[in-house]
Order: C-alpha cells, then sequence, then structure tokens
C-alpha cells in the first residue's frame, strides 16, 4: 500500500474516533435524560486529537497543527481535573 493511502487512512481513522466522542456523549446525555459528559468522551477526545495531530503534521498543516495542538491540550486537562475530583471524593 503507497504512503499516501495509509495516511489517509490515519485521517479517517482520527476523524472516527473525534466522531465516536459526540455519539458516546449524545447516548450518554440521553440515558441520564440530562446533558452529561463523560469520561470517555474525553479519552476519544485525545486519542482522536493525537492521530488528527498526526496526519496534519504529516501533511504540515499549521492551522490544523494549532488546532489540534491546542485541543489535546485540553482534553488532556480535563482528565486530570476527573482524576482530581475522584481523589478528593475519594
Amino acid at each position: 500500500m503507497e504512503i499516501n493511502k495509509i495516511w489517509l487512512i490515519i485521517g479517517f481513522v482520527g476523524q472516527a474516533c473525534f466522531f465516536m466522542r459526540f455519539l458516546v456523549q449524545w447516548i450518554h446525555s440521553e440515558r441520564q435524560r440530562r446533558s452529561v459528559i463523560p469520561k470517555a468522551f474525553w479519552y476519544f477526545s485525545l486519542g482522536g486529537s493525537m492521530i488528527l495531530l498526526s496526519y496534519a503534521i504529516h501533511r504540515a498543516d499549521p492551522v490544523f497543527i494549532v488546532g489540534q495542538s491546542t485541543g489535546f491540550l485540553i482534553y488532556i486537562r480535563n482528565l486530570v481535573l476527573l482524576k482530581n475530583e475522584k481523589q478528593e471524593a475519594g
């Protein structure tokens, strides 16, 4: 398989991870009957961001790189906040 096709697949896998975060959030919220952001949302966000950042770097797209890098930091921070919240609760 040629390299460009492999990177195209990587890009689509990243997009699929990003889509999954919304699907997980929607299903979880429907079950709770209120808007909820489950921990899985942040893990899918982080995974999708890492994959898409790799794709953006390969494509040398500075706009895409900045956007995914910023999101990556936000997703990690939210996971740290959730971990701290759980430890404080007990």
